[in-house]
């Protein structure tokens, strides 16, 4: 991760780096508050020590990014959405020494050494005081450790080296490149693997990171206008969004190359309207957290709308390996499904303190086992028709049925529960529970959500819940059958994974 910045610093020095509201920074400058990120670090911890991050997007925040693996030590982003337990699982499975935080800190600041806050002035002034460092890291050294949902409940710190973000930037630069003159909007938030995406490979090409604090339709359109933005990431619900906006209330967005999107199901509906207002190129991205992200790219989809192709995520990016595996682990031909495997320089070294499920996720310790189902055509598209874990994906978010099964069984008037993602025009997927009451019990829709809310993200909570008294159907083995429950919902949809 140091490379691009010193690379930046020494071909690019006066080229702008970042925009941030009124901030704006070159490379060179930018390149000097990674350093002094690193003495900062230098003076209160260790090589090694994970330092956790919870704050919005901002200047600061893509500094920190860089500097925090730059000192040497494994930057945890926390998710902005996350309730207080989620925090505090995260902040003390990392042994995270420092917090950095936009805001109070709460009662995370009873698990760290050290809070340092960028919202009252105390970042910049310790910065400000604090040396140039350019430690030597190896490529092997650990990054970040990057909290994807469990499938028992328990997030999982994805660990990240210096190798794999890195591996990351060539394949993306390779799959998509990026050129010295564009100007990268960044509107997905950074805790977020598609809010960083390209973040290691605009320094390589001395292109421009234009970031704005938080997600709106009307700013971000304002913003490709004003700053003459070349090209961006957007999850599903904030592409929907910026085109309904944009056809309300047109901005001038004639300096748009492209448009990716990803982490999440898409309309075809929404990809033929961003197709007719942006006049763009439209590139699909897919990927997990534990790839770095990216898996396979689609470019110049909207060519492709009216074609069977159009269900499809693309292909490997250059440096990546798909596989598709039957049951026993065996390749499968083409046009058959089986679960997506992937294999590259991209892929995580494992799951921080939880060997187990690195050990499940990693086959022969290389290729990845996303848990997707998915088919490839005779040209290398990947198709996926089917998710084997049991996720849904709202908004770009992953959220993991167990872990919103869990909170409402510790409700006492629930007796079963399953959860599972319904059609949602807005977020793509949308958690609905369904729900059997114990006799006698008297509880209601907005009650369990409510309930939810207390114990889980906004995103993971609810947004609908079914009542039934029969037993949820299971299977022989005693699992509950989703497929059942789920397949009313999604009639008519065809697109019911990306």
């Amino acid at each position: 991760m140091r490379d691009p910045i010193r690379r930046a610093a020494q071909l690019f020095a006066d080229r702008e780096a970042v925009v941030c509201g009124e901030t704006r920074r070159t490379f060179a400058e930018l390149a000097e508050r990674v350093r002094r990120v690193a003495g900062l670090l230098e003076s209160i911890t260790d090589p090694g020590d994970r330092v956790a991050l919870w704050a919005l997007n901002s200047d600061h925040y893509l500094e920190l990014f860089f500097g925090i693996p730059c000192a040497g030590r494994a930057i945890v982003p926390h998710n902005t959405r996350w309730a207080e337990p989620e925090l505090a699982y995260a902040t003390e499975d990392a042994g995270a020494k420092v917090l950095i935080c936009d805001r109070d800190p709460g009662a995370l600041a009873d698990l760290v050494e050290r809070v340092i806050r960028l919202d009252t002035g105390e970042y910049d002034e310790l910065l400000t005081s604090s040396p140039e460092d350019e430690p030597d890291i190896a490529p092997d050294t650990i990054a970040g450790l990057f909290y994807t949902g469990g499938t028992t409940g328990a997030s999982k710190g994805v660990m990240l080296t210096h190798a794999n973000l890195m591996a990351n930037a060539i394949h993306t630069q390779l799959a998509q490149p990026i050129l010295a003159d564009d100007r990268y909007l960044t509107i997905a938030p950074m805790f977020h693997a598609a809010g960083v995406y390209c973040a290691a490979v605009l320094p390589l090409v001395g292109a421009a990171n234009v970031i704005l604090a938080g997600f709106d339709p009307a700013s971000s359109l304002d913003t490709i206008e004003s700053e003459r933005i070349t090209c961006a990431i957007a999850v599903p619900a904030m592409l929907a969004a910026m085109c309904e906006t944009q056809a309300v209330s047109p901005r001038d967005v004639s300096s748009l190359s492209w448009l990716s999107h990803g982490a999440s199901p898409i309309a075809l509906e929404v990809l033929r309207r961003a197709d007719d207002l942006f006049g763009c190129e439209l590139i699909h991205l897919y990927g997990a957290t534990e790839l770095s992200p990216l898996a396979t790219i689609f470019r110049h989809e909207e060519n492709y709308l009216d074609h069977a192709r159009a269900k499809s995520c693309g292909q490997p990016a250059p440096g990546v390996d798909l596989r598709i595996l039957n049951e026993d682990g065996r390749d499968l031909p083409v046009g058959e499904s089986g679960e997506v495997a992937v294999s590259g320089p991209n892929v995580m070294v494992g799951y921080w303190n939880k060997p187990e499920q690195t050990e499940a996720a990693l086959v022969d310790g290389s290729w990845y086992l996303t848990g997707d189902v998915g088919f490839l055509d005779d040209e290398g598209y990947l198709f996926l028709v089917d998710r084997a874990k049991d996720m849904i994906v709202s908004g770009g978010e992953n959220v993991y049925c167990t872990e919103v099964e869990d909170v409402l069984y510790t409700h006492p008037g629930v007796l079963e529960a399953t959860v599972f993602g319904i059609p949602d025009e807005q977020w793509g997927e949308a958690v609905h529970a369904v729900v059997v009451p114990r006799d006698g019990a008297s509880i209601d829709e907005l009650d369990l959500i409510e309930h939810c809310r207390g114990a889980i993200a906004g995103y993971k909570t609810p947004k609908s819940i079914s009542f039934q008294t029969d037993p949820l159907p299971i299977s022989g083995p005693g699992k509950v059958l989703k497929r059942l429950l789920r397949e009313p919902f999604w009639e008519g949809h065809d697109r019911a994974i990306n």
